[in-house]
């Protein structure tokens, strides 16, 4: 059996990801699973300077889900350079390195940085739902998911992920517009827009009042769009969004995706990637299925 997948001309060992946000740089993980396991490691979103993110609370737990308005807080991209890679690089996995910003133009700067950094791949995130401006801002409109998506295409020597956001109109206009833009694959989704009441306290639960809500909840929502997006364009898709179990990635990957990854399950299951990467294993052994591509979009 070959479980092996191609991203970009990247090839991994495996289609098991963790998703960007739900991991950091994998230190804290790495004391219950062997990172050498996975097919790639998607690193928290990192900006050209270090980011506080919002005020607290920014999470709460919902039915089927969590909800955070975490806001993107990270250490900057030197940090990230100096302290997070050469952990990262002890382990025989892909690196995928999630960027945000305000504007094009930090974006692109995130991006130029890495371009001497020992990564694989760059994750290009117009899709977090949790900042005032960058983020979803560049993700809900073609014009400008095209725009940066060529302006960093062009400064990167990386190949180039997007990660859209379910928040949107038509799902398939933005993918056509980021494949258009340059972009070398897609991942989706990120979270879906929600809310919490205290109804004793009569305030919202998140200091943010809104936040995105990720969990197995939205995983119907996450195939279909995956499902729509792999009818759309030529690019591999990551697919992502509720996966807790092989199963659920077999229900991805039939659904068009080249490889999935693994985001909230890491929360209440530190070895979700592990299960998820047996449990596609056994689901192969089971129907003799020698490659992935054998059932890849049969759906």
């Amino acid at each position: 059996m070959n479980l092996e997948i191609d991203i970009a001309g990247v090839k991994l060992k495996n289609p098991v990801m963790t998703a960007s946000g739900t991991f950091a740089a994998g230190k804290e993980y790495s004391e219950f699973i062997d990172l050498n396991n996975l097919g790639a490691v998607a690193v928290k979103g990192i900006a050209t300077n270090p980011w506080l993110g919002n005020p607290t609370p920014r999470i709460a737990e919902t039915y089927g889900g969590m909800l955070n308005s975490i806001g993107l807080q990270n250490l900057g991209v030197d940090h990230f350079i100096k302290e997070d890679l050469p952990f990262l690089r002890k382990f025989d996995t892909k690196i995928i390195v999630n960027i945000i910003g305000n504007t094009v133009e930090e974006y692109c700067e995130v991006a130029e940085r890495l371009n001497e950094a020992d990564v694989d791949l760059i994750e290009l995130n117009i899709s977090c739902p949790n900042i005032k401006k960058g983020g979803v801002a560049f993700g809900t409109n073609c014009e400008s998911a095209e725009g940066v998506t060529k302006a960093v295409k062009k400064v990167s020597k990386h190949p180039l992920i997007v990660k859209l956001s379910p928040n949107v109109t038509d799902i398939k206009e933005i993918a056509r517009a980021v494949e258009s833009g340059g972009a070398d694959a897609i991942s989706l989704i990120n979270t879906l827009l929600g809310m919490a009441i205290d109804i004793h306290r009569r305030k919202p639960v998140l200091a943010n009042i809104t936040g995105g809500l990720s969990g197995p909840a939205i995983k119907p929502v996450a195939l279909r769009m995956v499902y729509d997006v792999a009818k759309t364009v030529s690019l591999p898709i990551i697919g992502m969004g509720g996966i807790t179990s092989g199963d659920d990635a077999i229900e991805f990957i039939m659904a068009g995706a080249t490889g999935v990854a693994i985001g909230t399950a890491n929360f209440f299951n530190p070895r979700a990637t592990m299960d998820v990467l047996e449990g596609i294993t056994e689901y192969c052994h089971k129907y003799d299925i020698m490659e992935l591509r054998e059932i890849r979009g049969i759906i």
